[in-house]
């Protein structure tokens, strides 16, 4: 069991173990028999433990491959499941997980060009393709504090390849950091957490929050908060969101880019959801104003149903990636680059780093524009269906009509504690996975929707978990 997954005999090792990995999903998931497994934690945890033993015995076992993958499965939540919708956890393609295969056999290490020949030219090609895509050529022009709109001519925008959106935010704050020196961030009461995190790691001062009184920033009071603060150009960060954790809501992008366009504001948009509307012409509309911004987060395991990680940093002006370049003689000397040895440190904040291009250009490559708009189109539609449903359910009450395919949705005339019930015996019976999002003081059911292959049945069957549950 020793034997090396790479080399000419890895494919050969591989293949008898792939079997064994395939046949314990499946017996994993007929045990669990639903999007979660049965029980609760305590249960959980107790399956798991008895599964694993002793987790490092003197003598190995060879069934312990087969064994743990059928405790992880029979353990999991299965985010194919289509009544599994809680989060923003999308079950990924099988083209890009066996792309991910080949990732884990070769394990190149994307920090120096004779650890990843292949996989950092790779790489270079697919994430400036995607940045175009957030920056296409028409787009592509710099506005000055005074308005004056003027061809960019920094140079072709870029993309780097992070863990997520924690990440990606975390990059955009230091690349305008260490382009202005100083930062002062801006950001509405729907930011995503990590936003506020990264200014506590980077040493930033605490963000100014403006209200989102419909879920959304409002424009006037960032307007107002704007003109109070002043300073140098770009060293106000404005931080907009497509595509909100708790109901998939989109900024008025448009605005908020005419807002810091007009106070010399550098503008950073949260997109680790919304960005996957780029992909279809028909949702693409709802991210008018995300060329403007200097810096956009896009992650593909969320809309983009990649298998985790798979996040990006869109770039307008590659000059601020700059601040990320760093030597070490081992990995970069300068002889080396010199004679034309790409230099990789400078793609990142990490120095080993997988290979998570692969899957995504494979799914680029199989699905197309057309494939994967498709994708985009069906999880919308199906979060309108659902809307739909509720909206006529006579015992149930909608949030609104969805941007995305997040629906809110709660039992009439129910109580927060009720509501909050019906989700966690739901979880704890294995029946549903549904999140919870607390607007306009009251808290909601979430469902988000990202398997594309959900039925319309299969959104009658979680209304009608919910219902029964909820008359108990």
């Amino acid at each position: 069991m020793s034997t090396l997954a790479s080399g000419p005999q890895g494919p050969d090792a591989l293949r008898p173990l792939l079997n064994t990995v395939l046949d314990a999903l499946h017996a994993g998931a007929a045990t669990r028999r639903g999007p979660l497994p049965a029980g609760g934690p305590t249960e959980v945890a107790a399956r798991l433990r008895a599964a694993l033993g002793n987790p490092l015995p003197d003598q190995g076992d060879e069934h312990a491959l087969h064994t743990l993958v059928h405790a992880l499965a029979a353990g999991a939540a299965d985010p194919a499941d289509p009544l599994c919708t809680a989060h923003l956890h999308c079950p990924p393609l099988a083209v890009a997980t066996a792309a991910d295969l080949a990732a884990s056999a070769l394990n190149p290490s994307l920090d120096s060009w004779d650890q990843a020949p292949a996989a950092s030219v790779l790489e270079a090609l697919v994430t400036k393709a995607l940045a175009n895509e957030v920056y296409p050529p028409t787009s592509r022009t710099t506005t000055t504090p005074d308005t004056t709109t003027t061809p960019d001519t920094a140079g072709a925008p870029d993309a780097l390849v992070t863990t997520g959106g924690t990440e990606s935010n975390q990059l955009a704050l230091l690349l305008a950091r260490e382009t202005h020196g100083h930062v002062q961030l801006i950001q509405a009461a729907n930011a995503h957490h990590s936003l506020h995190r990264a200014t506590w790691l980077l040493g930033l001062p605490e963000p100014v929050t403006v209200p989102a009184p419909a879920g959304t920033m409002d424009p006037a009071a960032l307007d107002q908060a704007l003109t109070a603060l002043s300073g140098p150009p770009g060293t106000l960060l404005v931080a907009a969101t497509a595509g909100t954790t708790d109901a998939g809501l989109i900024d008025p992008l448009p605005e908020i880019a005419t807002l810091c366009e007009t106070h010399g504001a550098r503008l950073h948009i949260d997109a680790a959801y919304g960005g996957g509307l780029l992909l279809s012409d028909h949702h693409r509309p709802k991210l008018d104003g995300l060329t403007r911004a200097h810096t956009v987060t896009l992650d593909l395991h969320k809309l983009g149903w990649q298998p985790v990680a798979a996040g990006l940093l869109a770039v307008r002006n590659p000059h601020d990636l700059t601040a990320l370049n760093h030597h070490t003689h081992y990995l970069n000397a300068e002889d080396d680059t010199e004679a034309g040895l790409p230099d990789l440190l400078g793609r990142s904040l990490r120095t080993s780093r997988r290979p998570d291009i692969l899957k995504i250009a494979v799914t680029l490559k199989t699905l197309g524009r057309r494939g994967l708009a498709a994708l985009v189109d069906q999880v919308c539609a199906h979060a309108d269906e659902l809307a739909e449903l509720i909206h006529r359910h006579p015992h149930f009450e909608l949030y609104d009509r969805p941007t995305i395919s997040t629906v809110l949705f709660r039992p009439t005339d129910a109580t927060d504690a009720t509501v909050a019930a019906v989700r966690r015996t739901l979880l704890t019976e294995g029946r549903a996975v549904l999140g919870r999002a607390r607007l306009d003081n009251r808290l909601w059911l979430k469902a988000t929707l990202l398997n594309p292959h959900t039925g319309p049945g299969d959104l009658a069957a979680l209304l009608e978990l919910v219902e029964g549950h909820t008359a108990r």
